[in-house]
């Protein structure tokens, strides 16, 4: 248990920087080491997002972090409950808002409180008022039962010390019917000692990646059901820019992962 809440701990001063930072981080997943600042735009076009996405949101939400774009699988519609796991300054959440209108409300849980507080600053700015910010932990979501439609997130499952509970705490508050669409980094090779206890690779969404067949079962035991994990086309170009030359896109992947609460 000390070792969990010690590799916590290192992921949420990792994310405390970032937030302090206003996104100008020069950390690719925000872990890593680049020697060059990141430029957020090709980035995020890299992940899935479209320049109209970067246009339609407060600048400082979009830090460029991430594996992909969970908005692009989820097929949002008018009035739906979103939530985001691991919302950031809250990106994800301004751009679901767009698909689920005045009627539909979207909430973002986050375990870094200057994260929650770029969030809401963020929302400020947007005037929009059907999307909440909340502190938390994505083990333990502050998030009624039954109470939501989707859940995205992007690349942050990865950095939890117990995807079991994630999952089965997820599973609690998606409505019947309800579905998981999210991005993540999966292992597909056993991952290396060195990777593991590294724990720039740990934050940097890397050494904490579960090994998609274990991951899929972790899924299946909290309940889901029609679960689909699809590799993103060009994962090997967004792991590669994440630690250059250190091959650890033979170890791990981006990956679509979708599920539905029956």
């Amino acid at each position: 248990m000390e070792k969990k809440e010690e590799i916590r701990e290192h992921i949420r001063k990792n994310y405390t920087e970032i937030a302090l930072s206003g996104g100008n981080s020069s950390c690719c997943s925000g872990g890593c080491d680049c020697s060059e600042p990141m430029d957020i735009e090709a980035t995020s076009l890299k992940l899935g997002y479209s320049k109209e996405n970067l246009l339609n949101v407060p600048l400082e939400s979009n830090m460029g972090l991430g594996c992909g774009n969970p908005l692009a699988i989820a097929s949002l519609k008018e009035g739906e409950t979103v939530l985001d796991l691991g919302s950031g300054g809250g990106f994800d959440c301004f751009l679901a808002r767009q698909h689920v209108g005045e009627n539909g409300y979207v909430i973002g849980v986050d375990m870094t409180p200057d994260m929650v507080k770029l969030a809401r600053k963020n929302a400020a700015k947007s005037g929009y008022s059907n999307i909440d910010f909340r502190l938390g932990e994505i083990e333990h979501l502050p998030v009624a039962d039954a109470s939501v439609d989707v859940i995205i997130s992007n690349c942050v499952i990865n950095l939890s010390v117990d995807k079991k509970q994630v999952f089965k705490d997820a599973y609690r508050v998606l409505k019947p019917g309800g579905r998981l669409s999210i991005s993540d980094v999966v292992a597909t090779a056993e991952l290396p000692d060195n990777i593991k206890r590294d724990m720039s690779l740990v934050s940097g969404c890397i050494g904490g990646a579960e090994y998609i067949d274990d991951l899929e079962a972790i899924i299946r035991e909290a309940g889901f059901d029609n679960i689909q994990m699809t590799l993103k086309d060009n994962s090997k170009e967004i792991i590669r820019s994440w630690t250059p030359e250190k091959n650890i896109e033979d170890f791990v992947a981006s990956y679509f992962i979708e599920a539905v609460k029956l």
